[in-house]
């Protein structure tokens, strides 16, 4: 199991030195996995670990607390794709005042000399850190050279003419265009999470769900069609509300899946949900009954969608 820590205080992790990389790590898309790939390589070539130095929250969420930017991936979930990857130790940061204060200088010497004994030091294209931005590759070659580590930066990452980037991504999650979506990622957009008790309210209404919790501002916002897994071998198919639930004044975003014709119970089972298409936009009903009915139409219409979305996977 890899190693987690997150604050750049502390002793030694890798006396024996360390191969880094920095991001963000939002959604942990193509280019992502290429900087993660790239030093992994790197690592297992000499022999040492391989880091991945991450932030939680994210520094834009901090910077813009009053209306946080949407977020592609929770930290749990990130942690598990970089474990996927190879990574063998994680630096989840906990991204505060003092972090958002402490000179790009400090950093460096604290963690990535100090802490991490790095031996080489990766990041993607143009990506800054510490006080004001004032850390970026240049500053990272000019302390290596004197603490004894190299760094560089990998090429930006292109499929199809098109930049990859979290900011592109979700921009398309919320224009429902999925299938691009998954090319950026290198994978379904989907969310996992363990599943909690909710109101119960769609079971009054003939409508069960499993309910993840989302702490974070969610990319999307709506009803969709969705495969959940985790359930049995095979994806099982299911309608999705994801929002706050005006009808019945919500507040906090909650992903509510309904599975058609399953009865089991669910409660404390992590699973994951694979969006495949948007129906509609979240809205809010006179009445329950009205509710009920959309939630009819919005079930018929995932049906048909994913029975396509399955044959077509098929052909």
């Amino acid at each position: 199991m890899s190693v987690l820590f997150r604050s750049v205080e502390g002793g030694a992790l890798f006396p024996n030195g360390s191969v880094v990389c920095i991001g963000a790590f939002d959604g942990l898309h193509l280019g992502h996995r290429a900087l993660v790939r790239h030093a992994v390589a790197r690592a297992r070539a000499l022999g040492v670990p391989a880091v991945a130095v991450a932030f939680e929250p994210l520094p834009r969420e901090f910077f813009a607390q009053g209306t946080p930017p949407p977020r592609l991936t929770l930290a749990r979930s990130k942690v598990q794709m970089l474990r996927e990857l190879g990574v063998d130790a994680i630096g989840l940061l906990r991204f505060d005042a003092a972090m958002a204060a402490m000179p790009a200088e400090t950093f460096v010497q604290r963690l990535l000399h100090q802490r991490l004994s790095a031996r080489e030091v990766w990041i993607g294209p143009q990506f800054h850190f510490g006080n004001r931005r004032g850390g970026d590759l240049a500053l990272l070659q000019k302390m290596g050279a004197e603490l004894g580590f190299s760094a560089g930066e990998i090429q930006a990452v292109d499929l199809h003419g098109e930049r990859i980037s979290s900011t592109r991504i979700r921009q398309l999650l919320v224009a429902g265009d999925f299938a691009r979506a998954g090319d950026l990622l290198g994978r379904p957009y989907s969310i996992s999470g363990r599943v909690v008790r909710g109101r119960q309210l769609g079971r009054t209404l003939g409508y069960p769900t499993a309910n993840l919790r989302y702490p974070r501002t969610p990319a999307l916002s709506g009803i969709y069609a969705t495969w959940v897994h985790g359930v049995f071998e095979q994806p099982w198919p299911s309608v999705s509300s994801f929002g706050t639930r005006p009808t019945v004044d919500g507040i906090e975003p909650l992903l509510e899946a309904h599975l058609f014709d399953f009865q089991a119970d669910l409660y404390g089972r992590h699973v994951e949900v694979e969006f495949v298409a948007k129906l509609r936009d979240e809205e809010k009903f006179n009445d329950l009954a009205a509710l009920t009915d959309q939630m009819h139409r919005d079930a018929e219409q995932a049906r048909a969608l994913l029975t396509e979305h399955r044959l077509r996977a098929t052909a």
